[in-house]
């Protein structure tokens, strides 16, 4: 059963958040600003972070950085009341998964939360698998990233996304069809998402950023052949 940790400095929120999960078949805590998420995220494990932006004493989107810096990828989904396309990006670059903008459907938010858990969380069938492409090797068993032998620290999407990528090698992937293998989905997201999320993984691949090539009016394409 997965563990959700929930931020938000309005009481009414995180009740009708953890009410809903809760229902939905979640185990919950909740904490009011970002520092607090901080210190229950060192002391126990979770499966989902849902993440306020606006909070006093720290901010969202300043948790979500120190987050990411202390090597703490669990899934983050961020809640902000702006819906402008800054917003959305600024925590998708930040290293968020997902984002819901208040005034939200609970219903939606459920949604999303079991499309991230989905795509995240551990199968116990999984066997360990290794694809190697040059310099880069991907264990999708162990999550782990390889460039030159020096381990990379990818989240969750970016993570699931380069394997999306990497087992459709040679192949031109739309944007629409990215959104609906790697994020579930094909109604909640937007494009800009998936160019966010590239362009975050190309900066982590450093050596071998080339393998992954953008096709112009399309998509993306995994081809470290053409790059030799």
């Amino acid at each position: 059963m997965a563990k959700i940790l929930i931020v938000d400095d309005e009481p009414r929120i995180r009740e009708l958040i953890r009410e809903h999960l809760q229902y939905a078949g979640f185990i919950c805590e909740e904490v009011g600003d970002g520092s607090a998420a901080l210190t229950q995220l060192a002391d126990s494990s979770f499966d989902l972070v849902i993440l306020d932006i606006m909070m006093p004493f720290m901010d969202g989107m300043t948790c979500l950085r120190e987050m990411r810096a202390r090597h703490i990828n669990t899934p983050v989904i961020i809640l902000t009341a702006r819906g402008e396309e800054y917003d959305k990006l600024a925590g998708l670059e930040g290293g968020a998964d997902d984002y819901v903008v208040k005034p939200f459907s609970p219903r939606e938010l459920v949604a999303r939360v079991r499309a991230v858990l989905n795509r995240t969380m551990p199968r116990p069938e999984a066997t360990s698998t290794t694809m190697a492409f040059g310099d880069l090797t991907i264990d999708t068993a162990s999550h782990t990233v390889r460039v030159s032998g020096e381990e990379v620290s990818l989240t969750p999407k970016e993570f699931d996304l380069l394997v999306f990528l990497a087992t459709n090698k040679g192949i031109a992937l739309s944007r629409e069809k990215i959104l609906q293998k790697v994020w579930n989905y094909d109604y909640f997201g937007e494009d800009r998402t998936v160019d966010t999320h590239v362009k975050m993984l190309r900066g982590h691949l450093g050596a071998c950023r080339s393998y992954i090539s953008t096709v112009w009016g399309i998509g993306y394409k995994f081809d470290p052949d053409a790059q030799r």
